[in-house]
């Protein structure tokens, strides 16, 4: 088995991807909403660029935001499970639906608000891969706005045996997709529209973009590799000077100590001398006495 060096999953390779074939991401939005591609008068890519110095942020989020028949629609891609993934994906649709009011408008014109997450990790305790959740009354399950969706797709849990004419599930087992030979499996059932993803993201690994990205990215891992490396290393110098300084000053402390302990036995024994002295004059005092008496 060949391991891709890629995968749909890497977020640079899947955003140019999207941004360069526009229509392939409209074909997965439109099977992921479930309506039909015809219906779609309005699609647009709202933020296509991958700005160059966010590339070596560990923390940056190549997602894609996009206006669809006047709705906003965010599509991420996440491979690894933070552990706060539905508080974040809540937090961008806070932060996308607050934005979209513009001044001087009222509530009633806010847009829906859609969050797409294809993920590559079991988030749910379920066994579908799609899940769906809205703003619900929890007894009655009335909807309080229809302003906001969010989508979750866990590719993991997506059927091993897929039918040509499932357009959704097909688009999302390129995501899941680990080996060349996975890849060439899809392409075997002769799916116009995963032919064509295959064959884009081919054309994409290759393209100038993405090398530059890539070049942009390893250099950003060097430099904070280096950083690292050097700020462990002024830590290391710093903790042995403070070690250093604690050894001089503990060795000053304990040679203190033995030449107060020093003064105090000779002082002890200076004494008990002195008493000697007193008791052997006290003895040679007693015996004159008695020798007198004699």
């Amino acid at each position: 088995m060949t391991e891709l060096k890629y995968r749909f999953t890497y977020d640079t390779l899947i955003k140019l991807l999207f941004v360069k074939y526009p229509d392939l991401l409209k074909r997965l939005v439109a099977a992921i909403l479930g309506i039909a591609i015809d219906s779609i008068s309005e699609f647009l890519i709202t933020n296509p660029e991958i700005p160059p110095e966010a590339i070596g942020n560990k923390f940056c989020k190549l997602d894609i935001n996009m206006i669809v028949n006047g709705e906003r629609i965010n599509l991420e891609v996440q491979v690894d499970n933070e552990g706060d993934y539905p508080e974040r994906s809540l937090y961008y649709w806070a932060r996308i639906y607050s934005s979209a009011l513009k001044t001087r408008q009222s509530y009633s014109s806010l847009p829906r608000v859609i969050i797409i997450s294809i993920v590559d990790f079991t988030l749910f305790d379920c066994e579908e891969y799609r899940s769906e959740f809205l703003p619900l009354e929890v007894s009655r399950h009335e909807v309080l706005s229809n302003r906001m969706a969010m989508l979750y797709f866990e590719v993991k849990k997506l059927p091993k045996d897929i039918e040509a004419k499932n357009e959704l599930e097909l688009m999302l087992s390129l995501f899941r997709a680990k080996t060349e030979e996975e890849l060439k499996q899809l392409e075997a059932l002769e799916v116009a529209v995963v032919t064509q993803a295959i064959s884009a993201y081919r054309e994409v690994m290759v393209s100038n973009e993405f090398r530059e990205l890539e070049r942009l990215r390893a250099d950003a891992r060097h430099n904070e590799a280096s950083a690292l490396a050097n700020a462990e290393r002024k830590a290391d110098e710093k903790w042995q000077g403070i070690v250093a300084d604690k050894d001089a000053a503990h060795a000053v402390m304990l040679a203190e100590k033995d030449a107060a302990h020093t003064a105090m036995l000779v002082e002890k024994d200076a004494t008990h001398a002195a008493m000697l002295a007193d008791k052997d004059a006290e003895i040679a005092r007693l015996r004159k006495q008695l020798e007198k008496r004699v």
